[in-house]
């Protein structure tokens, strides 16, 4: 057993994969074990959205598992993390996750720290909603999953596209009580006194 903190990510299809690929950056930064489950959809929406090859993300995790492993830790209870984050979450991803009817590691992963009651944030990529998507993340949320869309915020000033995308990770980093330092915190700025 390691004495470092452990968090599952997963990355879908949906997009926004650069979400999953700054939390992985993060997590190394902060000497997190990551265990990263990555699906064949992500790879792909991967090099619609960047010049990084899936290779190149699975170089930031500590283990990569196939999503097509079954047998993997991550989808046994009895193998101690504080939680997984799905960023980017699909649509078919999260409603698989709220069925509990999951059909390849990485929603099984997600439904073993549902029955764990670890911390389970789904960055859901979607937009707009209709009421069955609502439906599911209600769902969802009764099952204790917090439901994390990456919603920019503005009050930070962010210059960047880095900047609104650190933010979000940062903010769900946050949940599990661990700080990049990269946020600018409402409050903590003499403008927002």
């Amino acid at each position: 057993m390691t004495d470092r903190k452990r968090i599952i990510v997963g990355i879908s299809g949906a997009s926004g994969t650069i979400y999953g690929i700054r939390l992985l950056e993060a997590l190394k930064e902060l000497d997190v074990e990551s265990h990263l489950i990555m699906s064949k959809t992500a790879e792909l929406t991967l090099t619609y959205e960047s010049d990084l090859k899936p290779d190149d993300v699975k170089a930031l995790a500590d283990e990569v598992h196939s999503i097509k492993n079954l047998a993997a830790c991550t989808s046994s209870g009895s193998y101690k993390t504080l939680g997984m984050v799905i960023a980017p979450c699909s649509i078919r991803s999260m409603s698989e996750i709220a069925t509990g009817v999951t059909s390849n590691l990485l929603t099984r992963s997600a439904d073993v720290v549902l029955k764990e009651r670890r911390k389970l944030v789904l960055m859901v990529r979607e937009t707009p909603l209709h009421t069955g998507h609502l439906k599911t993340m209600t769902s969802l949320s009764e099952m204790g999953a917090i439901i994390a869309p990456p919603v920019p915020a503005f009050y930070n000033r962010p210059q960047t596209l880095d900047d609104l995308v650190d933010h979000s990770v940062g903010r769900v980093l946050d949940l599990f009580d661990l700080d990049t330092g990269k946020l600018k915190r409402w409050g903590e700025d003499p403008r927002h006194s």
